[in-house]
Formats: C-alpha cells, structure tokens, sequence
C-alpha cells in the first residue's frame, strides 16, 4: 500500500477510530460502576474526567503551528503552544498516575470498590488518553 493511500486512509478512518476507542475507555468506567458493589467514591471519577480534558487541551493545538515558521498576528511565538501542551501532558500523566493509585488502593482494601473498579479507571485514562492522541495526529488543515 503506498504511504499516500494510508496517510489518507487515516484521516479519513482516524477520528472514528479515536472516538471508538474513547468510547470503549468510557464504557469500561461505566459497566464498573454499574455493577460494582459498593458505591464508588466521587474522587474516583475524576482520573477520567481529567484525562477527558487533557486529552481537550492537547486537541486545541493544530499540529502545523509547533514548528518554527509559527505565525501569529498577535506577536506570540510558539512557546505558549508548547506550555499548552505540557501543561495538557502533565494533567494527562496525573490522572493516569491517580487512576493507577486507586486501582492500587482497590486492590488493598475491602471496605471500598472492587479491585474491577481500579482496573476500570486505569483502562479508561488509557483509552482516552490513546483516542486523543489518535485524534491529534489524524487532523490535517487543508
């Protein structure tokens, strides 16, 4: 297959595909919480309501303007984008990092959700976070 052919595959299939996947990140959350137990704290909502967002942030940046002919006519320079999208990382790893902390705690402790909640959220925060990265490397600017 010529790379031309799958670069514009790609674009075309790519955020069907991302929001497929987003889809399947949240619907583990979901089926979780349904058929758990023990009623999940809200604390335990937040990893992927966080990656959900993070996974917005680093979506607002066009992938064209990080290079260095960035044009703005507001006088910027591309060290905002680049602070965006740090910042979008960094929220991104935390709830990816809480997320692993409450499966951590799941599995230690009786009292609270089921340890399938824990492995819920960590798959959640990695599908979502994997949807939006799919998601930004699919879009093209005519």
């Amino acid at each position: 297959m010529d790379n031309n052919n799958l670069a514009a595959a790609w674009v075309t299939m790519g955020p069907g595909a991302a929001g497929a996947v987003f889809g399947a990140g949240w619907w583990f959350w979901v089926d979780a919480v349904v058929c758990s137990a023990a009623t999940v704290p809200f604390f335990h909502y937040l990893p992927g309501l966080f990656a959900s967002f993070a996974a917005l942030m680093f979506n607002c940046v066009k992938t064209e303007d990080i290079n260095d002919n960035y044009y703005s006519p507001y006088d910027d320079s591309e060290w905002r984008l680049k602070l965006w999208l740090f910042i979008s990382y960094v929220v991104s790893f935390v709830s990816l990092a809480a997320s692993v902390g409450f499966l951590v705690q799941d599995a230690l402790t009786d009292t609270g959700p089921s340890t399938w909640t824990g492995i819920a959220g960590v798959l959640q925060t990695v599908f979502v976070l994997f949807s939006g990265l799919m998601f930004w490397t699919c879009r093209f600017e005519d």
